[in-house]
Formats: C-alpha cells, structure tokens, sequence
C-alpha cells in the first residue's frame, strides 16, 4: 500500500491518499480537486470513498467539490454527522466564513470492519476531540485525525469537545501494537509509542 499526504492543505489540515493496486481512499478531504486529480492521474488509481476523521471545517475543506468531482461516497460518524451542515457546530464560523458541507452518503457508529475497494479498514471511535471522532486503522497504520498527534493531541474546547472522553479514547489506542504507525490530521507521521510516550495517561 501507498500513502501520499496531498497536503497540508488550508489551515495546516492533512489530507491523506491511500493506493493499493488501481483502487485509493481519501482521508480527510482538504486538497483541491485539481491537485488530486492530478495525484489519481499520476498514481494511475480511481478514488472508492472519502473517509472523515470528524466533521471540523478545516477536514471538510473540499468534502463537497471532491464528492461531486470524483462520484465517490462520504463517511462519517453519527455524531458528527451535524457539524456538516452547521457553522458553528464544525468551528467554521469561528474561524472563517462560515463552510457547509452536504449530508454524507454513509454513518458508521465505530467498530465496523468496512471493506472498500479492496481495502480493510477499521473503525474506532475515538470521543473527545468531537463527539464523533474517529480512528481508521489499515493493518499496522492508524489514521488518528486530531484525536492524536506526534507530539500531543487535540484540543476539547469546542462543541462536543471533552477532556474525560479524550482521555478515554487514548487510553483505548494505547491498545493498539506500539509499532503502529500513525498518521494523524496535523504534524507528521509517527510511531504510537513515540506519540503515547509524549502523553500522560
């Protein structure tokens, strides 16, 4: 399997292209279509979803343009669902002009195993950052959105933020084998035990 990250792309968001053989998934949509258009064309691979790690604006940038584009299908967790479709809900209007993205096409609730494309992927959800954050794992890769990064772990202050929840959600990644690679939605891509090893649990 390839991983390209085709950004940061807008307010530093990482957004993540996976390939195995001629089929790809989208992590975190905040490349402009051109630019992956221009990465699906190089790499010789049709896109198969776009997987949300949570509904904040700066990982839907391009949710809409990309979708349309592309004809592929948008997951995300039910209990961030919402912040597509409300300003305030997904931090836009805080930040920004206020960005709305259309319904996702797919819910998931966390523990789904989701077979796309020829991909297994799971489905942790990951409470705490947003309500319905979420962790994909692929093997020994763990796509940890802003649940977790190289060097800490996102912030709990906005809607649906919760300090406890977070906690929780690290203590359930720190599960995981400590060589997986993470590769989170801001910063670089680390090993879990040197991330965890930044954390006091």
């Amino acid at each position: 399997m390839r991983i390209e990250n085709l950004s940061p792309g807008g307010f530093a968001a990482n957004c993540y292209l996976l390939c195995d053989g001629r089929a790809a998934i989208l992590i975190d949509p905040t490349a402009d279509l051109a630019a992956l258009r221009q990465a699906l064309l190089e790499k010789d691979v049709s896109p198969a979803a776009i997987l949300l790690t949570h509904g904040h604006f700066d990982h839907i940038l391009t949710a809409d343009a990309l979708r349309e584009g592309l004809d592929v299908p948008l997951y995300v967790h039910a209990e961030d669902a919402p912040l597509l479709h409300d300003a305030h809900k997904n931090a836009s209007a805080l930040f920004m002009a206020p960005l709305l993205a259309k319904p996702a096409d797919r819910l998931l609730q966390g523990g789904e195993v989701l077979q796309i494309g020829g991909f297994s992927i799971g489905v942790l959800h990951t409470p705490g950052h947003t309500q319905g954050s979420v962790v994909y794992t692929v093997g020994d890769l763990a796509f940890t959105g802003d649940t977790l990064f190289a060097d800490g772990y996102g912030r709990t202050d906005l809607y649906g933020g919760s300090t406890p929840l977070l906690r929780q959600s690290l203590k359930k990644l720190s599960t995981l084998p400590r060589t997986t690679r993470i590769f989170p939605g801001h910063g670089s891509s680390v090993l879990l035990c040197d991330a965890l090893d930044h954390l006091l649990l």
